[in-house]
């Protein structure tokens, strides 16, 4: 008898839990779908309809894609963002692993220089936009000052075509690296010092402990820092708005930047939402084919 009062009592205290889990959890999981699945169908649903948000929608099937495809703009600016992504991805991967081997090291002022890397993600994007704009103006940004005492001639970092992308993925690569940089650096303090201890004994170069060693056991880091570069970069809108709003021609037209011209410029919130989909097509097959390249990696 008191064993069956005990069970009981036990599947009881399970129940609560349970249930306080389950009310821990409801306000969280309401919140996504209110804010982001709901959202994202109601995008698809609208993207079949002629909308200008002052008159009542009108059901036109297709057509906004039947458009985009004919659409120069849309194909310039996807070209763009794809550019972009291979510019700006690399860039800042790198340049945060790179920081964060050298912050992994034991050094005097290692906490200073981590808050000193750190320091340009917690500012205002539109602060750092608009301070790299005047960094890059040609007539008397202190880059071409720079560059002028070495007999280099002013460049049009943000008016030329052949450095406006690149331009920006510097500016974005010194905004966000600190991020990245602190995922990889905790990841690099987590790996279990016996490992160097037992390499050294092997007299294991510093080369071979970074390649053997380290990117082994940082590789669910770097998969992590790249997917989110990867949805960052696709989705890279503030930057262009502030530094260049398209131009110089449509060298900087992403399709974050066309998507918000439609909708919110040209009251085309149909044709907006068509792209919105097609973006969020093509985020989701690179997403799920680099999901499946690193599961790759960690079976080998």
């Amino acid at each position: 008898m008191k064993n069956n009062m005990t069970v009981r009592r036990g599947m009881t205290l399970k129940r609560k839990e349970a249930l306080t889990g389950y009310l821990f959890i409801l306000l969280p999981l309401i919140s996504l779908m209110i804010l982001m699945y709901y959202p994202i169908l109601r995008s698809f649903f609208i993207s079949f309809f002629d909308w200008n948000v002052l008159e009542d929608p009108k059901f036109i099937g297709t057509e906004n894609y039947k458009t985009l495809i004919g659409d120069e703009v849309f194909r310039t600016s996807l070209v763009n963002t794809f550019k972009w992504v291979i510019i700006y991805v690399p860039m800042s991967v790198i340049t945060s692993f790179l920081l964060a081997l050298l912050l992994d090291r034991k050094i005097k002022g290692s906490g200073f220089f981590r808050t000193f890397y750190y320091l340009p993600v917690v500012c205002p994007i539109v602060c750092v936009a608009l301070l790299w704009v005047w960094i890059y103006n040609t007539d008397y940004g202190i880059l071409n000052y720079i560059l002028g005492i070495f007999g280099i001639d002013p460049i049009g970092w943000l008016t030329d075509e052949k450095y406006s992308l690149v331009a920006i993925a510097i500016m974005s690569t010194w905004k966000w690296s600190g991020y990245n940089m602190l995922i990889f650096l905790s990841a690099l303090q987590g790996i279990d010092e016996s490992l160097y201890e037992a390499a050294a004994l092997d007299g294991i170069t510093p080369w071979q402990k970074l390649r053997y060693i380290k990117l082994p056991l940082i590789m669910p880091s770097i998969y992590f820092v790249m997917l989110t570069a990867v949805i960052d970069a696709f989705q890279m809108y503030t930057e262009i708005f502030i530094m260049t709003k398209g131009g110089p021609g449509y060298s900087t037209y992403t399709v974050s930047y066309y998507l918000w011209s439609n909708a919110f410029e040209y009251n085309k919130m149909g044709y907006a939402c068509a792209m919105a989909a097609v973006l969020f097509v093509i985020i989701m097959a690179i997403t799920l084919i680099q999901n499946k390249f690193f599961n790759r990696e960690y079976d080998a």
